[in-house]
């Protein structure tokens, strides 16, 4: 068995890794591969805050070139290097931009732009733009609206990212990092004006303690001014809400870019099993630790794809979820045309606050350069010698060579759907999770929407430092399916309670707790008799749990099976 993910070590850090989003995550593998001894911490689960809000897209940020061309240089060429060592993780997404007579950008202007995106392509082993003719486009899209003139095509990098956010923490574990999730910053640690730590409350036991650090990195995006205001260092970001709609399946056979009602750009991404839709980005004001999706968010996003594709409204919002960017400050500038640059600050030269360092700003398709940059300032910081990163080549978990999901599936018996997504989830290293379970546990499913084995979670429950319910689904999608978790809730909690020694009452309260945080995602999507038809499924839900045995394959035949009661019930 692989060691646990969240491993405790004894005496003093070097470096403490405040934020375990995609940013966080690739600055501990950084700093564990050059030698610092690292310990990674977030408040809530690994990829939790902003990088779940996320698009899902390793891009170059094609509207960036008019005014930031440098981020979509930069983006491109850190996508290649992401495809580089996470082949397993990243697949392709294209794209069509369909062009309208109303359409204040004509065909021409829309593919001069991508003449010049072209240029960045080969960084990120994209291809060229294709333009498309009215028939050719609807051809691959039939339900875009009439009177189309015509439409160019182009294509990105599509990631799940919050697997992409476990895999960096599992490769910084791998290098000697020590991980810890629900663990909650209280205060900083300080030897005169230097931060030397931080004081952390663990947010399911209850108990506190110190961890000792020569150097503290705040990679906790818009939760970052507030741990440096525990240190006496002034930040000042620009934060901005973006809100996604969540379909069930994927509902339109390439991602579609439209422009809103202010002329904001919005994308739909088919995404796994799913449909992204957004994003909005609005200045926010208030805590990221309590947001809301407004039904004016909701419409303002069906409003600009409804010019586009008619049926957008007929389709089934799962739910819908947001997330705040940590943008760095400007003035003036419309919140979506705000730069996506990022900044790394030695608060020591910048505040007279030794010892603490902030990563903001940036995005997700640049992410390992941001990691990059940082340890550089934090080995300066720390006043050791320099030694170059290896990101750029070293893989990552599961991407040290090209599964083949054929030759797992016939090894082991297994559908090729199921074997197809354990294999873009662990790569390289899904034959080895198989062939060290127990062989009635490889093809017992527990969650069918995303066919998910009882393999599977044990293995991630027991090496990738899975605390709550919520948190299989950022693992491995199990109960982010269409059915919500419904059917998967129960089953999926009472693997996890038989792996953390849960009785019944614990298991029961994970599930009432797991689906009352889905129904609040709820309330702003629901249309008509769907939250009648759902509050009713709910219900029975609460109060029948579900079948005890784990779903068959397709090939095997079903067991008469009889629901079970929760505790107390």
């Amino acid at each position: 068995m692989a060691p646990m993910l969240q491993e405790k070590g004894a005496g003093e850090f070097d470096v403490v890794v405040v934020g375990a989003g995609i940013t966080g995550a690739g600055v501990a593998r950084d700093a564990a591969l050059r030698g610092l001894r690292v310990c990674l911490l977030d408040q809530h689960d690994l990829g939790a805050g902003t990088t779940w809000g996320s698009s899902g897209m390793i891009h170059g940020g094609l509207r960036y070139i008019e005014y930031d061309w440098e981020t979509t240089r930069m983006s491109c060429l850190d996508g290649g290097f992401i495809k580089r060592i996470a082949p397993h993780l990243l697949f392709p997404v294209v794209f069509l931009l369909p062009v309208y007579p109303d359409d204040p950008f004509g065909i021409e202007k829309k593919e001069t732009a991508l003449e010049v995106y072209d240029r960045f392509q080969p960084y990120k082993a994209g291809r060229p733009h294709v333009r498309l003719t009215a028939a050719e486009a609807l051809a691959l899209e039939p339900g875009l609206r009439p009177g189309l003139r015509g439409a160019v095509s182009m294509d990105e990098w599509g990631v799940d990212a919050a697997r992409l956010v476990a895999v960096n923490a599992l490769g910084a574990r791998e290098a000697g990092a020590e991980v810890r999730t629900y663990t909650e910053v209280t205060g900083v640690v300080r030897d005169g004006l230097a931060v030397r730590g931080v004081r952390v409350r663990n947010r399911l036991s209850g108990t506190s303690e110190t961890i000792a650090a020569r150097a503290v990195c705040n990679a906790a995006g818009p939760w970052a001014p507030a741990l440096c205001a525990m240190a006496g260092a002034p930040l000042r970001l620009r934060p901005a809400k973006g809100v996604h709609l969540i379909y069930d399946r994927r509902i339109t056979n390439c991602a579609l870019g439209v422009e809103a009602i202010d002329g904001r750009d919005l994308l739909l991404v088919p995404h796994s099993n799913q449909t992204i839709v957004g994003t909005t980005d609005d200045d926010f004001y208030g805590d990221p630790e309590h947001l809301e999706v407004t039904d004016d968010e909701v419409e303002y996003i069906l409003q600009a794809f409804e010019r586009v594709l008619p049926s957008i409204r007929r389709h089934r919002i799962a739910h819908a979820n947001a997330a705040v960017r940590p943008t760095l400050y400007e003035w003036r500038r419309y919140e979506d045309d705000l730069s996506r640059e990022y900044a790394v600050l030695d608060h020591g030269t910048r505040d007279g606050v030794p010892g603490l360092v902030t990563v903001a700003g940036g995005k997700m398709s640049m992410f390992r350069k941001m990691a990059e940059d940082t340890v550089d300032v934090l080995l300066r910081v720390l006043g050791r010698p320099f030694v170059p990163t290896s990101t750029h080549t070293a893989p990552l978990p599961g991407g040290e060579s090209v599964a083949d999901a054929v030759e797992v599936a016939g090894d082991f018996g297994l559908p090729l759907p199921v074997a197809q997504r354990l294999v873009a989830r662990h790569g390289a290293r899904a034959a080895a999770l198989l062939g060290d379970a127990e062989p009635e546990d490889r093809r017992a499913l527990v969650c069918e929407c995303e066919p998910v084995t009882r393999a599977e979670l044990r293995h991630v429950v027991r090496t990738e430092s899975v605390e709550r319910l919520e948190d299989l689904y950022r693992r491995v999608r199990c109960t982010g399916g269409a059915c919500l978790g419904m059917r998967c809730a129960w089953p999926a909690a009472r693997l996890l309670g038989e792996e953390k020694g849960w009785g019944a009452r614990r298991v029961a309260e994970e599930v009432h707790e797991f689906l009352d945080a889905r129904w609040l995602q709820r309330p702003s999507v629901m249309r008509g008799a769907t939250a009648a038809q759902e509050q009713l499924y709910r219900g029975a839900v609460y109060a029948l749990g579900e079948v005890a045995e784990p779903a068959p394959l397709a090939d095997e035949p079903a067991a008469a099976t009889t629901p079970v009661l929760a505790a107390g019930d």
